[in-house]
């Protein structure tokens, strides 16, 4: 692996999680997979993981600006921008922790939001024949990942609102990505003699959002190549599907005053990435005739089935965040600044009525 694949992850991460602009183009090359299925699923979760975490807390943000529920019939349309935070400590991982079994190679590597600098030297050797060797990526040293959303809310009864999130499938090239999410917020003020007289509002609130997207990617064979079942045209269907989700549960609480409304809530948060490749996937494998050498034929050739999931570790913890919201007529702009295992900063503005 080299600094193209930088570039190509970058590419990926884009097409898949980027939901305001989606645009890529084919992901070139996963030559990682030459180690085998095991052993690359493990590099490439450890490689990807702080991106996908910090996507993965982004979801969880701009669900709310104000801890009052709509009135029955009143609704909101809200647009926001979410900037997930990669901790400097998830620059680089080690490659000792990774428990490879089929590669040789020790060292500290960076991350994706790593320094932009090689990793160590890995090799598979078989019998003493090298089958495969690689440099482990750089990093982008890029910590910020964006995340848009856009939501509808709307003042059901007893307090209560509804939030959901929703983009259907969109095709882009051969690959797609969809989005849905659902959220609800329920006033325990109202359960407060007096309330009416009093600025502060305070809520319940509980939301999921999920992302799924499928992209093409490319893993050519390599030479020398000795096939009898499979073409060139077997490679063709190579594809990458993610789901993310997010979930948060917390009490939300606001005050009020004209024009200005500073809210902030405490709660608890959880987020996971799971990553599946589909199709066939061409690997080097040891012949021992007319002398031992590495070579590219069916025996070595992985199925979307003969790969494992790659499951990114599962996110979780207490969250808190606090931030101020202007409401100009029906026009709302707001600020808030979240405080987790990841720390999010988000922005939005919308309309908003009763």
């Amino acid at each position: 692996m080299n600094r193209n694949f930088t570039k190509r992850i970058g590419a990926m991460v884009s097409a898949i999680l980027i939901l305001g602009s989606v645009s890529y183009s084919q992901v070139d090359n996963f030559d990682f997979l030459r180690a085998g299925a095991a052993d690359g699923a493990k590099i490439i979760q450890a490689y990807m993981a702080p991106w996908a975490n910090a996507f993965g807390a982004g979801l969880n943000g701009s669900w709310y600006n104000t801890a009052k529920p709509h009135k029955l019939g009143g609704f909101d349309i809200t647009v926001g921008l979410n900037v997930g935070m990669v901790p400097e400590s998830d620059g680089t991982f080690d490659v000792g922790d990774l428990d490879l079994t089929t590669l040789d190679g020790s060292g500290t590597s960076s991350t994706v939001s790593g320094p932009n600098t090689n990793g160590p030297q890995l090799t598979k050797t078989v019998s003493g024949v090298q089958l495969t060797t690689f440099n482990l990526p750089p990093g982008t040293a890029w910590r910020y990942i964006p995340v848009p959303t856009a939501q509808v809310g709307i003042g059901l009864p007893l307090g209560t609102e509804l939030k959901v999130r929703y983009m259907p499938k969109l095709t882009i090239k051969d690959g797609d990505v969809s989005l849905w999410g659902v959220g609800l917020m329920h006033s325990i003020m109202q359960y407060i003699p007096g309330n009416k007289m009093l600025p502060v509002d305070v809520s319940l609130f509980g939301g999921y959002t999920k992302l799924t997207g499928h992209i093409p990617i490319s893993l050519p064979p390599g030479t020398p190549q000795n096939y009898s079942t499979y073409t060139m045209a077997s490679f063709d269907d190579q594809m990458m599907s993610a789901a993310i989700s997010a979930f948060n549960i917390g009490i939300v609480g606001s005050v009020g005053i004209p024009v200005v409304t500073v809210y902030g809530g405490l709660g608890y948060s959880k987020t996971q990435t799971r990553i599946n490749l589909e199709g066939n996937y061409p690997t080097p494998v040891l012949v021992t005739t007319p002398t031992p050498a590495a070579e590219y034929n069916d025996s070595g050739v992985l199925s979307g089935s003969d790969l494992p999931e790659i499951d990114i570790e599962n996110l979780s913890g207490l969250r808190a965040n606090i931030g101020v919201r202007f409401k100009f007529a029906v026009i709302t702009v707001h600020g808030d600044y979240t405080r987790a295992l990841y720390n999010v900063f988000s922005a939005g503005i919308g309309v908003s009525f009763r």
